[in-house]
């Protein structure tokens, strides 16, 4: 059985902390695994930025709050939905722009600060939830380039895949992960990626 909530059709706003702890207290696990399958590159209908200079408080304030501040809201709550017996997987969708490591080419800074901080707060997740649930694995997962809505207007750049070839994908990662990756950052082939 899979449980889904989004915004669009139950409400579900990681910008509302209140509506969070509500919708995920009113979950009965275990749940086997859980996936925080948000992010936007826009938001408001500011654009990523292609430099420094054009960084705005706002813009990036938003970033965070979305990308990275509702995940960890839901991450608070997470430990209570999973079993403490057996292993299960808690992956939050990253991005590959918010490697440190693999940033060549600059630009995105709202965007790629925020998945930075999401990578932060999914490993931290996965060394505190590692003390009561033993078998669980708690991971950052990059799906590639996913030719949805929320990519169309940067396509180019990298082959991009439908959402059910990404979705399986990242099914595939998620099942062939060990307890010893958690904590760690992955893309949709299952290799790890820099911080």
């Amino acid at each position: 059985m899979v449980t889904t909530f989004s915004r669009r059709e139950e409400g579900f706003d990681l910008m509302d902390e209140i509506g969070v702890k509500r919708h995920l207290s009113a979950l009965d696990g275990p749940f086997e695994r859980i996936v925080i399958a948000t992010g936007a590159l826009e938001i408001e209908g500011a654009a990523p930025e292609k430099t420094i200079r054009a960084v705005g408080q706002q813009a990036m304030l938003d970033q965070f709050a979305l990308n990275a501040v509702g995940p960890a809201l839901v991450l608070a709550h997470a430990p209570d939905l999973l079993p403490r017996d057996r292993r299960a997987v808690l992956a939050a969708l990253s991005a590959r722009v918010g490697s440190i490591g693999d940033n060549h080419i600059g630009g995105w800074i709202s965007y790629r600060s925020a998945k930075a901080a999401l990578n932060q707060i999914v490993h931290t997740a996965a060394i505190e939830l590692a003390r009561t649930h033993p078998q669980s694995i708690c991971v950052s997962l990059h799906p590639g380039t996913v030719a949805t809505p929320f990519t169309e207007n940067y396509l180019g750049r990298h082959p991009a895949v439908k959402p059910e070839e990404a979705a399986a994908n990242l099914l595939r990662v998620m099942e062939g992960l060990r307890s010893e990756d958690t904590g760690g950052f992955f893309d949709w082939a299952g290799k790890p990626v820099p911080w």
